[in-house]
């Protein structure tokens, strides 16, 4: 492994904090008027999923940690456990629900999703950036609802509620963005 200083911390970066793995969520450089530069840092615990702020001075060093993404197809849940398959081996590995959060409601059945590890850990599972699913309940829309900006709540296959344009009835695809849970276009 090798050895970081405090100008190496960026996002996404897997480090060592005080004998805990994480990864690196923000990191600012500061270089203040008077004193030596710093960084300041928002991290999560790998195993905890404990999100920490803390500030680091020049002399602070890291061990790097393996992080790596796995590509697997999202193959169906039985309530708690989350079944994920890998295209090339067929192996499949059961995710518990706790780690899933509330990304569950953006996994649609053979949609492909990235496993992230940390030293052979896995501590995140992130759906595809964009779904497309069906509207399956909002009221309906009316001819002249096409008003810039009108959104109205509904319900897509995934269980998911979301804010659509005025002028979309159940039953039409539609494109959905996972980051921000808003709609993007129709299918």
């Amino acid at each position: 492994m090798a050895s970081l200083g405090i100008t190496d911390l960026r996002a996404g970066l897997g480090v060592n904090i005080k004998g805990n793995d994480c990864v690196i969520i923000e990191a600012q450089h500061v270089k203040p008027g008077k004193g030596n530069t710093y960084v300041r840092t928002k991290y999560r615990n790998i195993r905890t999923g404990r999100v920490n702020e803390e500030n680091f001075q020049q002399s602070a060093k890291f061990e790097s940690v393996n992080m790596r993404t796995r590509e697997m197809q999202y193959l169906y849940n039985d309530g708690d456990l989350y079944y994920f398959m890998d295209m090339e081996t067929y192996e499949q590995i059961e995710v518990g629900s706790d780690l899933i959060g509330s990304n569950a409601k953006w996994f649609k059945e053979n949609d492909i999703c990235l496993l992230n590890y940390a030293n052979d850990v896995l501590y995140a599972v992130q759906p595809p950036m964009f779904i497309e699913v069906e509207v399956v309940e909002t009221d309906p829309g009316f001819k002249g609802d096409t008003v810039q900006g009108g959104t109205k709540p509904a319900t897509v296959e995934t269980g998911a509620q979301v804010q659509v344009p005025m002028y979309l009835n159940a039953g039409e695809r539609i494109k959905i963005d996972t980051r921000t849970g808003k709609f993007v276009s129709r299918v």
